[in-house]
């Protein structure tokens, strides 16, 4: 799982163009500065959770734990019991040969369009209009290539069009010369992946600080 949690975090921060994470031992720390999320551990598996908890409590900003698992019950005790409050307990931790990624053929009133900067693919779907109806990015590093923010505009929802950017961006990406495809999958995602062939590795847990659980 080290392996694995360490991939995903370097295309990750390609895909955000965020500096290198800090090996802390057990885990990483990352200087991620999103909305609501200043700093963030990375445990590579949940037996470095005391350790990465006492920094997280340590931190001045608002800062996350996220840990991989395969026994998500116990591992929410372990950080309840650090004093952590739960943001997520059921994302995913996915991977994918990306030569075996389906792609799906855009129809409608839709174009695609593709590009690449400081190694981050975006693929964007845009309607006739002009409007961003679908986007999302792979942060390239290696042989790997790591999905992030993969979003559907509203009013263009339940037209396959996430499905559209996903197999854009494996594609994409295998020109790069990168084989895997890893991601974490929110809920709402775990659906679309699975569908597209993805498969589980772990479940991601998501805590923090209390107070910092709805920050402003």
């Amino acid at each position: 799982m080290r392996e694995l949690i360490a991939r995903w975090q370097r295309g990750w921060s390609v895909a955000r163009g965020l500096p290198a994470a800090e090996d802390v031992g057990g885990g990483l720390r990352v200087r991620c500065l999103q909305p609501g999320r200043d700093v963030e551990y990375v445990a590579f598996d949940a037996r470095n959770i005391d350790g990465l908890a006492d920094r997280v409590h340590r931190e001045q900003e608002i800062t996350w734990l996220t840990v991989p698992t395969t026994d998500p019950e116990a591992t929410a005790a372990l950080l309840q019991a650090k004093g952590l409050i739960l943001l997520k307990r059921a994302e995913q931790l996915m991977t994918i040969d990306l030569r075996q990624h389906p792609e799906s053929k855009l129809t409608g009133p839709y174009s695609l369009e593709t590009s690449v900067d400081r190694g981050a693919i975006t693929a964007t779907v845009r309607h006739e209009s002009g409007e961003m109806a679908a986007k999302g990015t792979m942060g390239l590093s290696g042989e790997d290539a790591v999905a992030d923010r993969i979003e559907t505009a509203a009013a263009h929802r339940r037209r396959g069009l996430a499905s559209v950017v996903m197999g854009e961006l494996a594609r994409a990406a295998a020109g790069h010369g990168a084989r895997h495809g890893i991601l974490i999958a929110s809920e709402d995602g775990q659906r679309l992946y699975t569908a597209l062939g993805w498969h589980t590795e772990a479940v991601v847990l998501i805590a923090t600080t209390p107070g910092n659980d709805h920050p402003d």
